[in-house]
């Protein structure tokens, strides 16, 4: 059971915190109006319940914050540490080096709250057992999962929105969604959100050297994950570079378990760069002739690049009615097609309501068929895939 202390006077983030803790966490708060060093030891440990997550809350002057901060991350480095202050990226580097993890808006409503202190207690969990095994090599970066097609309206939007949603079940606060068609990324209208910061801010000043400053350009969605939303005018786009992409992702994937990319239709410097690093490649087509031909291209591509991801191969928007059928998919593309998502109004309804359709059900073709997709990345269900694998999906 998780133990979290809030340091405030402020009655109205207190009555959010606990309304938070509440609404989902499992665990008891503890309030202090203010703490000096030689009290720290006495509130935040207890013989049956060890402190997971420490706050600081308005009340307490972030000198004073950051100072306290400093001495518990040196003396008790398993506590995830949290401030509660405006997000600003100079602030955010000076909480960063007095070991804080992460800044919460003070206006944050319960729901905001609880995703972030929930990821807290997962940091504090990994921080644990990182101390309890330091015999051991650092942990494996998350996986690094790309969605690209060689053409654009085949529902690379959707697939890849569906799976963040079904991986932010498997890991709250671990996924991250990021939006990497520079120009016209459609995940803030997929996932209803309006983002205060956008790709461009995450690959350019401080966001490049300080994962907590990237941290805090990633906007939450309340099915518990992060994204990363596209510049809001295609113009930004020409100041993002494949390079820089590269190692956005590489910083993601040393924070998150699982980091996946929506890209850009076809091949350019920054889908390039992103299949580079991918672990997981997820190749998306239609039923149809030029849709079909350029993910033959495509893999041809990537077999004379050599990039080594594992591969998935998805035909979506499935409809028998269109004269070309699966087994003609394959013969052109010289391989098998791994999943077969059909043509449904549920997910053109999703698509319209900014609501991601696992993220309201599992029921029915298309989201079983995103369910099974995802599930292709979830540790728990690989040796169900694996027993499976001869089977496919058959259009009826």
């Amino acid at each position: 059971m998780s133990r979290f202390v809030l340091i405030t006077s402020d009655s109205a983030l207190e009555d959010r915190v606990r309304a938070a803790i509440m609404g989902g966490l499992s665990g008891t708060l503890h309030v202090a109006a203010g703490l000096a060093p030689d009290e720290l030891s006495q509130v935040l440990f207890d013989p049956g319940e060890a402190t997971e997550v420490l706050l600081f809350g308005p009340g307490m002057a972030t000198e004073d914050a950051l100072r306290l901060a400093s001495i518990v991350d040196v003396q008790h480095p398993e506590i995830s540490l949290v401030l509660a202050a405006r997000p600003d990226p100079e602030l955010a580097l000076s909480a960063m080096r007095a070991g804080i993890r992460d800044i919460l808006d003070p206006g944050s409503e319960p729901e905001a709250i609880r995703v972030l202190v929930e990821r807290a207690c997962r940091s504090a969990e990994s921080r644990m057992f990182g101390t309890n095994r330091k015999q051991q090599s650092a942990p494996k970066s998350g996986l690094i999962i790309v969605v690209a097609s060689s053409k654009g309206g085949v529902g690379k939007t959707t697939l890849a929105t569906n799976i963040a949603v079904s991986l932010g079940r498997i890991a709250p606060m671990s996924t991250v969604l990021v939006d990497l068609d520079a120009q016209f990324g459609d995940v803030s209208s997929a996932l209803r959100i309006d983002p205060e910061h956008t790709l461009l801010d995450a690959v350019t000043g401080a966001a490049k050297d300080d994962s907590m400053v990237l941290k805090a350009f990633l906007s939450v969605h309340h099915s518990s994950i992060y994204a990363l939303c596209a510049p809001g005018s295609p113009a930004e786009a020409d100041g993002i570079r494949g390079d820089d992409v590269a190692h956005l992702l590489e910083q993601l994937a040393s924070e998150f378990r699982y980091v996946v990319v929506d890209t850009a239709p076809g091949l350019g410097e920054q889908t390039l760069a992103a299949l580079e690093k991918a672990t997981e490649g997820v190749f998306v087509c239609t039923m149809d002739v030029p849709s079909v031909r350029g993910l033959r291209k495509e893999l041809d591509v990537m077999n004379q690049l050599g990039f080594a991801s594992n591969r998935c191969l998805v035909v979506n928007m499935g409809d028998p009615s269109g004269g070309l059928s699966v087994s003609d998919i394959e013969a052109t593309i010289g391989a098998r097609v791994d999943l077969v998502v059909p043509r449904s109004k549920d997910v053109a309804y999703s698509t319209n309501t900014g609501e991601p359709l696992l993220q309201r059900t599992t029921k029915g073709a298309a989201a079983k068929a995103l369910d099974r997709l995802a599930g292709r990345f979830d540790p728990a269900r690989q040796a169900e895939m694996e027993r499976g694998r001869h089977k496919r999906e058959a259009l009826k």
